[in-house]
């Protein structure tokens, strides 16, 4: 089993992206920098709830909480998302070829 520091920051990173609401929040958050109060207002939960989501986001390192003056600021960290990025790219290659393949089987019907 790896263990590495990656490993664990990706399982992280997977983690805080296998919830519908934290991936709505990372959208919102990727057109602009919001405080938690503007963050929370369309989900039908608790600020508690919605600071829970936040912390998750944060261990990930997808976000980053910034106070200002009473409000806490929230903006997404874009290079975070590298890790997934480059996991998925690897399988990439083998949907590809595997997709082509099937193209190629359902042309070859075709003919």
């Amino acid at each position: 089993m790896v263990n590495s520091a990656a490993a664990v920051r990706l399982d992280n990173i997977f983690h805080a992206l296998s919830d519908s609401t934290r991936r709505a929040i990372l959208r919102d958050v990727a057109v602009r920098e919001k405080t938690v109060s503007q963050i929370a207002q369309p989900y039908s939960m608790s600020l508690a709830a919605v600071s829970k989501h936040l912390k998750v986001l944060e261990s990930a390192e997808l976000i980053a909480r910034e106070r200002r003056g009473n409000f806490q600021i929230v903006r997404l960290k874009p290079a975070a998302l590298k890790p997934a990025e480059q996991w998925l790219a690897y399988y990439e290659k083998f949907w590809n070829t595997q997709l082509d393949a099937l193209e190629r089987h359902f042309q070859g019907e075709k003919a």
